[in-house]
């Protein structure tokens, strides 16, 4: 039997993420996205300033980890 293990580039050697990673980072995005709306729209329920200020800062920054995440991806 031959020894083909020359032939083959591994993702570790071309530095390439492998797809799981890529997508446990976009999810991770997507949940804060989603967490960040969800005490949005509750600080605005009991008229909390500060819950809604926090979760607006929350969603903003999963959008921006997605974008991220899109153009890292291209």
């Amino acid at each position: 039997m031959e020894d083909h293990s020359k032939e083959f580039v591994t993702q570790e050697e071309t530095g390439e993420v492998a797809p799981s990673e890529q997508v446990e980072g976009r999810v991770e995005a997507e949940m804060k996205r989603i967490e960040g709306s969800a005490r949005e729209a509750v600080g605005q329920g009991i008229l909390d300033k500060e819950v809604e200020r926090e979760g607006r800062k929350l969603k903003e920054e999963g959008e921006r980890e997605l974008d991220e995440q899109r153009d890292t991806n291209k």
